[in-house]
């Protein structure tokens, strides 16, 4: 678990995709047209200090556990699920990306709660920069999300722990500091570019409480 505060900036040092067949002597029952991808992300000395393996960190707002670690180089291994649902498959070598280390018992919680499950991509339609703010909109691509987004409620966006200033249509506004700007990859990402969108926990749960309780087995499933 996350609170969607961002800790560093992270640079994709490499990614290999890498095919399943390739362990069929220890695994022989896997599909040999399944693969994974790994990427390898080069972390600051401090952060990498007290990384281990199997460790969970927050790569973009997905959850990725920690398959090999060498000097400040960490790989995750990703699989297709992961890459067909996130833009994790966009990234190259180069790329930064935001980063998180899970939440520790007693530690702050100073943003939401953040589980680095993504829920569908968005794509930046517009950015307006300012001196004391800017705001970005961004088209959420599955529509079904729409409905447990909303105005003033908590968003992750590839990871960062945001308020949701507007909600019309299909689109969403957000509201940034020069600070998130500065310290996350918002501050580089243009119109185009795709996000990572995790909607609040609350409101999943919610939907499905509402969704299979009294009558409203039949028409309330907004999720």
């Amino acid at each position: 678990m996350f609170t969607g505060i961002t800790e560093s900036l992270a640079v994709i040092e490499d990614i290999n995709k890498t095919e399943l067949s390739e362990y069929k002597n220890s695994r022989p029952n896997i599909d040999k047209a399944n693969h994974h991808t790994e990427i390898t992300l080069k972390l600051s000395k401090s952060k990498s200090n007290g990384v281990k393996i199997s460790d969970s960190i927050s790569v973009n707002g997905v959850c990725l556990t920690v398959a090999k670690i060498k000097d400040s180089k960490v790989t995750f291994q990703v699989i297709d699920e992961t890459i067909n649902k996130t833009n994790l498959g966009h990234l190259k070598k180069g790329d930064k990306v935001n980063i998180e280390r899970s939440l520790q018992i007693g530690g702050r919680l100073d943003g939401h709660f953040v589980l680095g499950h993504v829920d569908g991509i968005g794509t930046i339609t517009k950015i307006d920069r300012g001196e004391r703010g800017s705001r970005i909109k961004i088209r959420i691509e599955d529509r079904s999300l729409l409905p447990l987004i909303v105005q003033k409620g908590s968003i992750a966006i590839d990871g960062v722990s945001l308020t949701v200033v507007g909600v019309k249509n299909s689109m969403i506004e957000i509201a940034l500091i020069p600070h998130t700007l500065e310290n996350t990859t918002l501050g580089i990402k243009k119109v185009g570019s795709t996000v990572n969108i995790e909607i609040d926990i609350l409101s999943r749960y919610l939907s499905n409480i509402y969704q299979f309780s009294g009558n409203n087995k039949e028409n309330s499933k907004v999720y």
